[in-house]
């Protein structure tokens, strides 16, 4: 219960704490036209709460430290108590400076354009002395741990880049702002980064304001000519008149409705990210003692190196085995099926005058031909980077084709909406609870007892099939006759010049033709026989590499096939039926109409699931985590970085890894952005 009233406590606290801030925000910006010296002061205090707060929540500044109130460690409303006394404390010092700093800038403004000329220098004077003495008292009270060495050079390199990103801003932009504003706000960007965050930070004793050393001396310093820079930017920007002032309170709509989005986005996707790349350029310093090791192996900046390391690492990439292609029944399999496309693309191109007629059933053979063939290439290609890239082949394609044969076949049919429930209704379950149960499904126990795991119950069962009398002679008659069926089918298909139906039957019959000569021959299933006796086996699915990938895999394609499967019925489902019938009329078969009209009416929709799914598998983790914990060869770049980061506290290695992941999903993100963009623009 107590748990309850907390949750509903904090949702009303949210929800009033945001409708509080959205309602108090337009009723400011309302101010700008009415009271704009109100509007001033208050806009001011504001942002000097926010950057006391951020600098006190980060250990930058402390006017006063707890416990104020209470023992030293105060519990209860006490230490509420005692907390919001330190935040007023911690808060209110550059909250007021900027209050009135606010509203004195406020106050120099006129709409008459000779009083505004003489109102900017006292404008001038009015921002940098504020901001001048908002950063003259926090580099008082900087927390003496957080000091930065004095390191002039690093200053100056990075004051120059500053005012090198801001003119080059202002040229690009052609910024109504002014050149000496625009460099005044780089410079004082730069200035504050080259002298407090690039530097090593210092460990030194408080001292309070008695025998302050050089460098606690030149850290006030250089904070107070940061934040006078950035004065001198606010005061260098032009008077602002009437029309100015309506503006803000117009355009400030945007921005309130844009802000809470943008700053949780910013907050929690782009700065994280790019704190990502900047550890990922970061190593270990072997030279420094371990008790002054920072942790996670972050101590200097080592370039690329880490990088190096993912791709010389033989557990991340490696082409030894690259050989073992050429010997893999996949390979010739892929090879022979890929010729059997090409010649069917050929003799039906020579019958309509084109020199490759692309249908169902030449491009079906190529397609399965090259899957197949990607197969084969990454099971001899090993490393986690092999297994992801795997991963994206099986995963999407799989997921892709079947999600839009079942909504195809579906479509129209008698019980649809029941038989795309059942289908879509995996993509209720989470990753985690997939991978538990598809543990269960390849489990596999000792064969002195009943086989619990689905995979090797029906394993163990052919193998006693296999071993069994008239049984076995009944399955391999059934068999025999399905095989029959299907080259009969083949055969008519290529009488009747269908030759989807001959290619797609022949296919067919070829894996069944396969288990039934293994049937009647050596048989099938789990079992050996020593000393003839028949001794039942099981197969360990996840520990047998590197085909174990491929069952980690079905796990996601069980989920995926029911989400592509709904997105293609609705696109199939927005076909114009006038194109469709038009179809017919001209005489088209079923899989003309479908692979000419139906497919090239749907090809966004399925450019837009392949990309989905494509960042989708780059960034899967949960399945292997819960299934393997990347062991047995099986590992993947998301479960490699959260290893090498959390486990093995490399964050250097890790992050690099992560941003390898970025990467990767990047150029996707960018096609389909451009493609969804060029379609609104037509």
């Amino acid at each position: 219960m107590d748990r309850i009233i907390s949750t509903l406590i904090s949702i009303v606290a949210a929800v009033g704490g945001s409708a509080g801030i959205f309602i108090g925000a337009n009723k400011l910006f309302d101010l700008a036209r009415s009271r704009w010296d109100v509007f001033g002061a208050v806009a001011g205090g504001l942002l000097g709460f926010l950057v006391g707060l951020m600098m006190w929540a980060n250990n930058v500044v402390a006017f006063v430290e707890g416990p104020i109130v209470g023992a030293p460690e105060p519990t209860g409303f006490t230490a509420v108590i005692d907390f919001l006394l330190m935040l007023m404390v911690n808060t209110i010092v550059p909250t007021v400076i900027a209050a009135v700093g606010g509203w004195f800038l406020a106050k120099a403004s006129s709409d008459d354009p000779e009083e505004a000329a003489g109102l900017q220098n006292r404008r001038f004077i009015i921002a940098v002395a504020t901001t001048g003495l908002m950063g003259l008292v926090f580099g008082l009270f900087y927390e003496l741990a957080m000091v930065p060495a004095f390191e002039p050079g690093t200053t100056i390199v990075w004051t120059l880049v500053g005012l090198a990103l801001a003119g080059g801003t202002w040229a690009l932009r052609r910024s109504k702002s002014s050149l000496a504003s625009m460099l005044a706000l780089g410079g004082g960007l730069g200035w504050l980064l080259g002298t407090l965050v690039a530097p090593a930070l210092g460990d030194f004793k408080r001292g309070m304001f008695i025998g302050l050393d050089s460098d606690q001396m030149w850290t006030i310093l250089s904070v107070t000519i940061g934040f006078a820079l950035i004065g001198a930017w606010i005061g260098l920007k032009p008077v602002p008149d009437y029309e100015a002032r309506d503006g803000v309170s117009t355009k400030s709509r945007v921005y309130i409705f844009l802000a809470p989005s943008l700053l949780f986005i910013f907050a929690s996707l782009v700065l994280p990210a790019l704190r990502t790349v900047w550890l990922s350029f970061l190593g270990l310093d072997e030279t420094l003692p371990f008790p002054e090791r920072a942790a996670g192996g972050v101590d200097k900046f080592v370039g690329f190196d880490n990088y190096a390391k993912v791709f010389d690492n033989p557990k991340n990439f490696n082409l030894d085995d690259w050989t073992a292609v050429f010997g893999s029944m996949l390979f010739w399999g892929a090879l022979v099926l890929i010729a059997l496309g090409v010649v069917v693309g050929i003799m039906l191109g020579r019958r309509r005058g084109l020199s490759f007629e692309a249908s169902g059933g030449s491009i079906a053979p190529l397609v399965l031909g090259a899957f197949l063939l990607m197969n084969a290439v990454f099971a001899s290609f090993r490393g986690t980077i092999f297994n992801n890239l795997w991963w994206v082949v099986m995963v999407v394609s799989l997921a892709t084709s079947m999600g839009l044969a079942i909504a195809v076949l579906a479509d129209r049919a008698k019980m649809e909406n029941v038989a795309k429930s059942l289908i879509f209704m995996p993509m209720a379950i989470s990753f985690v609870g997939a991978g538990i149960i598809w543990r269960f499904v390849y489990n596999a126990r000792d064969t002195s007892q009943d086989q619990t795991g689905v995979l090797n119950s029906i394993w163990v069962a052919l193998g006693q099939l296999s071993n069994s009398g008239w049984p076995k002679v009944l399955v391999a008659l059934i068999l025999a006759a399905i095989v029959a069926a299907l080259l009969y089918l083949a055969w008519r298909g290529y009488k009747a010049e269908a030759f989807g139906i001959t290619i797609g039957a022949a296919v067919a019959a070829l894996p069944l033709l396969w288990i039934l000569i293994r049937l009647v021959t050596i048989g099938i299933g789990g079992f050996i026989i020593e000393d003839g006796e028949v001794i039942e086996q099981t197969i360990l699915v996840r520990e047998t590499s590197p085909f174990n990938n491929v069952f980690l895999m079905i796990v996601l394609i069980w989920i995926q096939t029911g989400f592509t499967m709904v997105i293609f019925s609705a696109a199939i489902k927005a076909v114009p039926a006038d194109l469709i019938e038009a179809s017919k009329v001209d005489g088209a078969t079923e899989s003309q109409t479908f692979w000419r009209v139906t497919i090239p009416q749907i090809a966004p929709t399925i450019g837009v699931v392949i990309t989905t799914l494509i960042v989708l598998v780059m960034k899967v983790f949960d399945i292997v985590k819960v299934m393997t914990n990347g062991n047995f060869d099986t590992q993947v770049l998301a479960n490699a970085m959260f290893t090498t980061a959390f486990t093995n506290f490399n964050f250097g290695e890790g992050s690099a890894l992560a941003v390898l992941i970025f990467l990767s999903v990047l150029p996707v993100m960018y096609i389909n952005i451009r493609r969804m963009q060029k379609e609104a623009g037509h």
